[in-house]
């Protein structure tokens, strides 16, 4: 059953991200409008029907789609590779400079993701650039500490031990006998996270500190939207169905991965 939820929500995922890499060729134009089709009903050139400018909704959601997958997926990526530097080398040398990168580990996890994020964007200035830049800065330090912490267990393995007497460099070492162990562990970690990181790039952009209108994106959606809630509240579903429908595909990839691993790990002990 778990292996079934797996595939599904894996291919849904696979589905959705190939939906929005192919936005630009499916849909129309999802800036331009007309305003004499303003708030106009689902037809068979507009299949969801028209926002307040006479745009075609179904193009600026799938438009936002790409926006949005790519702006977390971008995110994620920053995410795993200063992770995996900062954590696999404190964890393996200790001393002095796994403190330091620890204590500059604290300082960033003493305070909330979110409010820490604005910070930042204040700092930096609004745009999608600064919202993936603070939500990397604000996000990297608890990955940093999952990989340091398994490197710590691993480093004090006997095989590890074996390959130092063996006369096997610390690169060798980290690359061929730590980094596999980790690798499949920080992935399971970041997909759970997948589903937190769109709603941190919808909510700034909801506050018209994240992506600019007239971009399409689903936040900026919901603030285009938001004047006309008790009029057209439909407008307000769509975008936040992408959302949630996102969030719960991520979630539960995430946590459908994690179990499959678990299990085979147990299993191969």
């Amino acid at each position: 059953m778990k292996n079934i939820r797996l595939t599904i929500s894996c291919i849904c995922i696979i589905m959705l991200i190939l939906l929005a890499l192919c936005a630009d060729y499916i849909f129309a134009d999802p800036i331009s409008g007309d305003l004499s089709l303003k708030f106009a009903p689902p037809s068979n050139t507009h299949w969801l029907g028209t926002d307040h400018l006479g745009r075609d909704i179904l193009a600026r959601l799938g438009h936002g789609a790409k926006t949005s997958l790519l702006t977390v997926f971008a995110i994620s990526i920053l995410i795993v590779i200063c992770s995996f530097c900062v954590g696999l080398y404190a964890g393996y040398k200790g001393g002095v400079i796994d403190s330091i990168f620890m204590r500059i580990c604290d300082v960033f996890l003493a305070f909330p993701t979110f409010v820490l994020a604005l910070f930042f964007i204040a700092l930096f200035g609004v745009g999608l650039l600064n919202v993936i830049i603070a939500i990397f800065i604000t996000h990297w330090a608890w990955y940093a500490r999952m990989v340091r912490s398994m490197v710590l267990v691993l480093r004090t393995q006997k095989y590890i031990l074996s390959a130092k007497v063996a006369g096997s460099g610390d690169i060798k070492i980290l690359c061929r006998h730590i980094l596999p162990h980790v690798f499949m562990q920080m992935i399971i970690l970041v997909t759970l996270d997948l589903g937190h990181m769109l709603l941190h790039v919808s909510g700034l952009s909801f506050l018209g500190l994240g992506v600019q209108a007239p971009q399409p994106e689903w936040g900026v959606m919901l603030q285009d939207f938001a004047p006309y809630i008790f009029e057209h509240p439909n407008l307000i579903v769509y975008p936040g169905l992408c959302i949630f429908i996102t969030v719960a595909l991520f979630n539960t990839f995430g946590e459908s991965l994690r179990d499959a691993y678990a299990i085979d790990y147990i299993k191969n002990k």
